[in-house]
């Protein structure tokens, strides 16, 4: 009898893994970055005039007197009001904020010409940002004092 309520309770469990879904299951790659922007975020314009990118770099380290590691971050700013809210936003960020940032990643290859090399590329685009900690302004230590 104890054999049939297991094998019952690990049939359920299997069956029941996506069920907080409707949707159809897909593959992705998101990855979530803490560390401080590099500079402040700039704006590119595209071919299309409703469409700009927004790109950044965000550098972390995992830990003390350890290499950083660089991330190059872009969005894709559309013509509406949310994109214009969100554009003002992010070039309103100093350099050396500390931020959290998710995004979709892809890789991408190319062959450079020059060295007949083949090159590889992390393309992480934004999906969510959110501002953990901002710079001290360089007189704050000195009003303090």
């Amino acid at each position: 009898m104890s054999s049939f309520i297991a094998r019952r309770t690990v049939v359920s469990s299997a069956s029941a893994a996506r069920a907080f879904s409707t949707s159809s299951s897909m593959k992705i790659a998101r990855m979530s970055i803490i560390g401080h922007l590099t500079a402040t975020p700039e704006v590119l314009p595209t071919s299309k005039p409703e469409l700009e990118i927004l790109r950044y770099s965000v550098a972390c380290s995992s830990g003390k007197d350890k290499p950083a590691s660089f991330f190059r971050i872009t969005s894709f700013l559309k013509g509406d009001e949310y994109s214009s809210k969100k554009r003002d936003f992010m070039l309103g960020l100093p350099k050396g904020c500390m931020v959290y940032v998710e995004g979709d990643a892809s890789m991408s290859s190319y062959n450079d010409e020059a060295s007949g090399k083949t090159i590889s590329s992390l393309n992480i685009v934004q999906r969510n940002i959110e501002i953990l900690k901002r710079p001290k302004a360089e007189g704050a230590d000195e009003s303090q004092q």
